[in-house]
């Protein structure tokens, strides 16, 4: 039984201390709002965390951010000297795919693309005519019956499907390009083409935003992303930040307007008292942490998958010669490897593996192939060291001097046909419930940037 309550009463309550959370209180602090943050786990950054080993700096979640918008940049600008924003190199640009038993480069231009194996003879007159290609109706479109329509079935498994792999672990066949890349939905939609888009788009960037596109590709923290989450709760202090917390439930009082929420903190019950309550957990999480929502409206926004994946870490101190002077390489599911895709940290970021060596994070699993998640450390390394050397490059003799497996059950949220249901749930409930804000990558983007720039909006709008 809990030893005694103790009661806190704060501005604004934030469930989960992950990057969401963490840029939501940044900002709300800054505003001189009063702010307390809860955590089930005994530590701080969600997925985030970064382990020093041997001489390797490696992520067990994500390994770096794409898109450095404003309220990125700023946000690193703002925590400065506690941890500092890293571009990547050069490097980062070449991106790998793999198909018939090798890498081949992604094309990045026009004589690439002509001369590329990853396409078909077909495609490739396809592509040229992409501009004049009429534009899509459906606003519910997956990304593979977009692709196919405008750039054909080659480009879709060689270009968009890998693309999807290292980025939601998903299937292009369910995921809703309005969803799921409203980028690409939007070039089509705004100015009727990819390719023109892409170059008019460019353009307007380069006269009316100059000095900052140059920081908008690859980004990671100098010493590992943790430095990151790291920085913001020294931002938020430590003493508002409370970790360990099980069973939270947040209640309503509509007569006074005030959340009254509870935890569990080793052993002992907290109730919290706030004008605003922010959640940022994952939508699996919800129906516990908000008893109070209906069973039918808690559904709309639970209906939402996830791709477990495994992530496993490998360093060479020595890379015998090799060269991997790219981002990585990424895997179509059409080839029924192992994979998903090989990422290269070390030759995007310095500091990563010994001077010689090399950083690999292999990725396993996702919407297509959860089953290889099941398998146990020593059938995944198996794995790894086949591809280490087949798909690497390293010699039979060779062994990696690091192999670290994560498992992520709840990875990535899908932005699939049900996304449209729950956003609509999720605007109802704040609307139903003032002082309620349902936040977190259940909406509004899955990567790192759309994190941080959710939670600067949303630090900015509460009242």
């Amino acid at each position: 039984m809990p030893e005694k309550n103790i009661e806190i009463q704060k501005d604004i309550l934030i469930i989960g201390a992950g990057i969401t959370g963490l840029s939501t209180a940044v900002g709300l602090i800054k505003r001189g709002f009063s702010v307390a943050v809860l955590e089930k786990s005994n530590r701080i950054g969600g997925q985030i965390r970064t382990f020093h080993e041997n001489g390797f700096v490696f992520e067990s979640g994500a390994n770096t951010g794409s898109g450095a918008s404003n309220e990125v940049v700023e946000l690193f600008n703002e925590l400065h000297p506690d941890c500092e924003i890293e571009f990547a190199r050069k490097e980062a640009e070449r991106r790998l795919i793999w198909k018939n038993g090798r890498f081949h480069a992604l094309p990045s231009g026009l004589w690439s693309g002509i001369t590329t194996p990853l396409f078909t003879f077909s495609d490739k007159i396809r592509i040229l005519g992409e501009s004049w290609r009429t534009k899509g109706t459906n606003p519910n479109e997956s990304v593979a019956d977009l692709t196919v329509r405008r750039l054909g079935k080659s480009f879709l498994n060689y270009a968009i499907d890998p693309f999807l792999s290292g980025i939601y672990a998903g299937d292009a066949e369910t995921l809703i390009t309005r969803h799921a890349l409203p980028k690409l939905y939007n070039l089509e939609q705004n100015y009727g083409s990819f390719i023109g888009g892409a170059i008019k788009k460019a353009k307007d960037n380069k006269k009316t935003d100059s000095k900052n596109q140059q920081k908008r590709g690859i980004f990671s923290t100098k010493g590992g992303m943790e430095n990151f989450p790291r920085a913001m709760a020294k931002r938020v202090g430590l003493e508002n930040i409370f970790l360990s917390c099980n069973n939270v439930s947040v209640q309503p009082d509509s007569e006074t307007g005030i959340w009254k929420t509870t935890t569990v903190k080793n052993g002992k019950t907290l109730s919290l008292k706030s004008k605003h309550v922010v959640t940022t957990v994952g939508a699996y999480a919800l129906p516990t942490i908000l008893p109070f929502v209906e069973e039918t409206a808690m559904q709309q926004i639970t209906n939402l998958r996830y791709a477990p994946v495994t992530q496993v870490a490998v360093g060479v101190k020595n890379r015998e010669g090799l060269n991997f002077n790219a981002f990585g390489g990424l895997i179509s599911s059409k080839d029924n490897e192992d994979f998903l895709g090989i990422l290269f940290p070390s030759a995007c970021f310095s500091g990563r593996c010994p001077e010689d060596g090399m950083l690999f994070s292999f990725f396993m699993g996702g919407m297509k192939r959860r089953e290889l998640t099941e398998l146990n450390d020593e059938e995944i390394t198996e794995k790894v060291i086949r591809a280490f050397h087949r798909m690497l490059g390293f010699l039979p003799q060779k062994t990696p001097d690091l192999i670290q497996i994560f498992r992520h059950k709840y990875a990535i949220p899908q932005y699939e046909l049900s996304s449209e249901q729950r956003f609509k749930a999720i605007l109802d409930l704040e609307k139903h419930y003032p002082g309620l804000h349902i936040a977190g990558n259940l909406r509004d983007g899955i990567g790192m940037a759309h994190r941080i720039i959710q939670g600067t909006n949303l630090a900015s709008e509460i009242k």
